[in-house]
C-alpha cells in the first residue's frame, strides 16, 4: 500500500496547517458559509471505492472539500459556543507525535514504551497545577472527557457506597459479606445489602451526568435537586441531610463545580465542601465532583479580583472523586477528561479485566503505576497525555494562571457591556449589578434580548456574521444565548472590541428589518 505520493502528500498537509497557523487568529471565520458545507456534502463519496482513489486525490479531496466546511473552533480566538476550547502550539506538536507513533495505551508496560510512565507525571503535573496534594489521589486516568470521568466516578460511588451497605455490621451477622457491584451486579449486591433506593443528589446537574447514571444501571430517575430554591445552585442542608437519613436507601452526592448556563458554582468555601463531607461521612455516602472547567479556578489567586471565584473552588479536596475536562480551559486536542479520585482499589473493582493473562504488565518493575485498561472504560486508548504533558512544560504554572485571567477578565468587559446596554438583559437578573459582575463572572456570559422578537432569533443573527460563535440555551424558561470563553488566545481588548460590533451589527440590521 506504500505509495511514492506519501511523503508530497503528508508535506502538502503540514504546509496547509502551517499556512493556517500563521493567519492572525481574529481573523479566522468562526463557522464556514452555508455554501460551503453543501459543496462538502455533496463532495462526499457516496461508496467505498473498488480500488481506491490514492493518497494524492485523497489529500486534494480533503484539503479542497471537506476542509473549507469545517468550523474555526480551535482557530479563531472568537468561537465561545459550548466551553470549546482551541490547541496550544505545543499541544499541537504533541498530537502529532500521538498519530505519528499510535501508542495503545492500556498496559503499564515500562520496559517496551514509556507511554504509561509519561501519563502517570502528566496526570500528576495535572494535580499539582489544580493545588491537590499528589500523595492523597492515588487513583487517577486520562479519559474521553468530564461525561466518560463522570461515568467512572459514579460507577466507583457505587460501588462503594452499596459495598459500604453490604459489610454494615446487623444484628443478624456482625462479618462482612464478599459480594461487590463490581462481581455479581448491582441487583445482587444490593438484594445483599438490603437497598431498595439509590439516589444521587445536587443542585444544577450537567446532562453528563444523568447519562453518566443511566449508564452504570441506577437510571436517571435518581436524581434528586436539594438546591436552596429552583433557580439557585447551593446546597440547602436540611433537605440534603433529610434526603440522607432515608432506610434502606444509599446516596452519591455530587456538587457542580460550575454550572453549565452560568459558570456559578455549588459551594463558595471550604467551609461549605467540608460540611457537605461530614454529611457524607455520617451517612456513608460518596462525594463526587463535576468540575469540567470549574475546577481550574483552583489555579486562582486569593486578590479581590478572583476571590469570588476561587473560593469557589477550594475545598474540593475533601471529595472522593473529581471529574474534569483537559479538552476545555487546558487547550489540548479532543478529546481528552481527567479522572481523580482518593481510592485507587475502587475502580479497579470495578474496571478490571479478569482471567486476561495476555493483558498483564507481566514485569516486576510496574511501581505503583496501575494499567490504564483496569481503572477506565477503554482497553484502548489515545495517548491523550502527551499533548498535557507536552503544553504544561511549555506554559507551566504563570501560564496558565495568566491565560485563566485573561479569560476571566475578557468575560467580564462583555457581561459589562451587556448588563448597562439598553436592549440586553444580563442574566441572571437577580445576581448582577455595578459591582457584582466584577465579583461572580467567571467565564460564561448568559444573556438575552429584552425584545422577545428579537431573542427569538439571536443566536442566528450573532452566528450568521461567522465573525463570533454563541450558543444557545433556555434559563427560566426563556430562550437565552451563552458566551463561554475557553480559547488560550483570547485578547481581552481585541476580542471585546469585536464583539460589541458584532452585536451592534445585529441590532441594527434587526431595527431596520423590524421598522
Amino acid at each position: 500500500m506504500e505509495d511514492p505520493s506519501d511523503i508530497p502528500c503528508l508535506s502538502q498537509s503540514q504546509q496547509h496547517v502551517l499556512e493556517a497557523y500563521s493567519k492572525p487568529a481574529h481573523l479566522h471565520p468562526t463557522l464556514p458559509q452555508y455554501a460551503q458545507i453543501q459543496r462538502a456534502v455533496d463532495s462526499l463519496i457516496q461508496h467505498i471505492p473498488s480500488n481506491g482513489y490514492g493518497i494524492k486525490k485523497t489529500t486534494a479531496h480533503l484539503l479542497g472539500d471537506v476542509v473549507p466546511a469545517l468550523n474555526g473552533q480551535a482557530l479563531s480566538p472568537n468561537y465561545y459556543g459550548f466551553v470549546t476550547g482551541s490547541v496550544t502550539p505545543a499541544a499541537r506538536i504533541a498530537d502529532t507525535l500521538v498519530s505519528t507513533y499510535d501508542q495503545n495505551v492500556q498496559v503499564h508496560l515500562p520496559e517496551t514504551t514509556i507511554a504509561t510512565e509519561l501519563e502517570d507525571r502528566a496526570l500528576l503535573f495535572l494535580l499539582e497545577l489544580l493545588h491537590f496534594n499528589v500523595e492523597a489521589w492515588p487513583g487517577r486516568t486520562f479519559t474521553t472527557g468530564a461525561t466518560a470521568s463522570n461515568i467512572i466516578g459514579l460507577a466507583c460511588g457505587r460501588e462503594f457506597i452499596v459495598n459500604n451497605a453490604i459489610n454494615r455490621p446487623s444484628k443478624e451477622s456482625m462479618s462482612p459479606r464478599t459480594e461487590t457491584v463490581g462481581e455479581y451486579g448491582l441487583l445482587a449486591a444490593c438484594r445483599a445489602a438490603d437497598i431498595t433506593d439509590i439516589q444521587v443528589l445536587t443542585t444544577m446537574p450537567h446532562s453528563s451526568l444523568q447519562k453518566a447514571s443511566s449508564v452504570v444501571g441506577m437510571g436517571r430517575a435518581c436524581f434528586h435537586r436539594v438546591s436552596i430554591s429552583e433557580s439557585d445552585i447551593a446546597f440547602d442542608l436540611h433537605v440534603l441531610e433529610d434526603r440522607l437519613k432515608r432506610p434502606h436507601t444509599v446516596s452519591i452526592v455530587v456538587i457542580s463545580c460550575a454550572e453549565v448556563n452560568t459558570g456559578l458554582f455549588a459551594t463558595r468555601s471550604y467551609l461549605e465542601v467540608a460540611r457537605l463531607r461530614a454529611l457524607c461521612d455520617k451517612y456513608g455516602s460518596w462525594l463526587h465532583v463535576d468540575a469540567a472547567f470549574g475546577l481550574f479556578a483552583r489555579m486562582l489567586d486569593d486578590s479581590q479580583e478572583f476571590r469570588n471565584i476561587s473560593d469557589g473552588a477550594k475545598g474540593l479536596e475533601l471529595a472522593d472523586s473529581v471529574a474534569g475536562d483537559a479538552h476545555k480551559l487546558l487547550n489540548v486536542p479532543y478529546d481528552c477528561g481527567f479522572f481523580f479520585s482518593r481510592h485507587a482499589g475502587l475502580a479497579q473493582q470495578v474496571f478490571q479485566n479478569p482471567n486476561a493473562a495476555y493483558l498483564s504488565s507481566g514485569s516486576s518493575k510496574t511501581g505503583m503505576i496501575q494499567s490504564p485498561l483496569n481503572v477506565g472504560l477503554e482497553n484502548s486508548r489515545r495517548f491523550r497525555a502527551l499533548p498535557v504533558y507536552a503544553t504544561l512544560i511549555s506554559y507551566g504554572r504563570i501560564g496558565y494562571e495568566d491565560m485563566l485571567q485573561r479569560q476571566i477578565r475578557f468575560a467580564r468587559r462583555i457581561a459589562w457591556y451587556i448588563h448597562q446596554h439598553r436592549d440586553f438583559d444580563l442574566l441572571p437578573l437577580s445576581l448582577y449589578d455595578e459591582t457584582s459582575i466584577n465579583q461572580w463572572i467567571y467565564i460564561i456570559v448568559l444573556f438575552r434580548a429584552k425584545e422577545d422578537a428579537l431573542n427569538d432569533t439571536l443566536v442566528s443573527r450573532l452566528n450568521a456574521s461567522c465573525k463570533m460563535y454563541v450558543s444557545g440555551t433556555k434559563w427560566e424558561n426563556q430562550q437565552a444565548c451563552r458566551i463561554a470563553v475557553a480559547n488560550w488566545q483570547v485578547d481581552p481588548e481585541r476580542d471585546s472590541a469585536l464583539v460589541q460590533e458584532v452585536f451592534e451589527r445585529v441590532l441594527r440590521d434587526w431595527r431596520h428589518e423590524t421598522f
